[in-house]
C-alpha cells in the first residue's frame, strides 16, 4: 500500500516538473532516434568530449560544437569519424582549448571508426550499434567507457545520443532528482549504478521516460532569471 502511495506522489511531482519544460518529449525524441545535431554523429562525439570536462553546457559547449560544425564539417574538412580520428590539437585549439577533450573524442571516433569498418556501418549507425551493446554494469570495461577521460556521464551521454532511454548520474541530475525522490518518500540509491537502474525502473510508473526525466532537470534550470527552457527555446529544435 504504502509504495502504491509512493508511486502516486511521485508521478504528481514529476509532472508538476515536467508542466515546466514542455520541449522536453519533442527533444528527447530526436536523441532516442539518434538525430541530433542534424543526425550527425561527429558532432555528437564532439559534444560529448567537450561536455565531458564539466562546464555548462548551453553558454559554453553549445557553441563551440557550432563553431566546430560550421568551420569543419560544412566546410568537408571532417566528413567522418575517421577524419576525427587523425585530426590534430593544433588544427582544432582556435575551437576548444582543451587538449584532454580532443583526446577523448578522437579515440572515441577512432573506435566507432573501426565498428564501422567491421560492420559495414555509417557514422550514426556505429554510434547506434555501440550504444545498443554497451552495458550499464561494467561500463569501464567497454571499449569506449575504458577510455581516459570518458566517466561514466560521458559513456552515458554517448549512450542516449545513440538511441538508448537512459540518464546520467550527473550532480544536476542527481539534485533535481533527489528531490523529487525526497518528497515522494522514496530512498535515495547509494551509487551511480544504482541510480540509473533506479530511474530506468521508476520512469514508466511516471508516464515519462528515464531519457525525459534526465533532460527535464538540467531544463528546469533558471539562468538570469528565465527557465532553460524559456531561454533556449529557439535552441533545442537546432540540437
Amino acid at each position: 500500500m504504502q509504495e502504491n502511495r509512493n508511486i502516486r506522489d511521485l508521478k504528481n511531482i514529476v509532472d508538476s516538473y515536467m508542466s515546466r519544460v514542455p520541449m522536453v518529449h519533442e527533444h528527447c525524441d530526436r536523441c532516442l532516434a539518434a538525430a541530433r545535431w542534424h543526425a550527425n554523429a561527429v558532432l555528437m562525439v564532439v559534444d560529448a568530449a567537450f561536455d565531458s570536462i564539466g562546464l555548462n553546457y548551453f553558454q559554453s559547449v553549445v557553441p563551440r560544437v557550432e563553431l566546430f560544425r560550421l568551420q569543419y564539417v560544412e566546410t568537408g574538412l571532417i566528413n567522418s569519424m575517421e577524419d576525427l580520428a587523425v585530426t590534430k590539437d593544433t588544427e582544432l585549439k582556435n575551437i576548444w582549448r582543451n587538449a584532454r577533450s580532443w583526446k577523448v573524442a578522437r579515440e572515441i571516433a577512432a573506435y566507432l571508426a573501426s565498428l564501422k569498418q567491421k560492420h559495414l556501418l555509417d557514422d550514426r549507425q556505429a554510434l547506434i550499434h555501440w550504444a545498443r551493446q554497451a552495458p550499464l554494469e561494467g561500463w569501464q570495461k567497454d571499449p569506449i567507457g575504458s577510455i581516459k577521460g570518458v566517466g561514466i556521464n560521458t559513456y552515458q551521454y554517448l549512450r542516449m545520443m545513440g538511441g538508448v532511454d537512459t540518464v546520467m548520474p550527473d550532480k544536476i541530475v542527481k539534485k533535481v532528482i533527489y528531490e523529487i525522490l525526497d518528497r515522494a518518500g522514496i530512498e535515495r540509491p547509494r551509487t551511480d549504478i544504482d541510480f540509473v537502474s533506479l530511474l530506468e525502473r521508476l520512469a514508466p510508473l511516471t508516464g515519462y521516460r528515464a531519457i525525459e526525466l534526465c533532460w527535464m532537470t538540467w531544463l528546469v534550470q533558471s539562468e538570469a532569471g528565465l527557465s532553460r527552457t524559456e531561454k533556449y527555446a529557439s535552441l533545442l529544435p537546432q540540437i
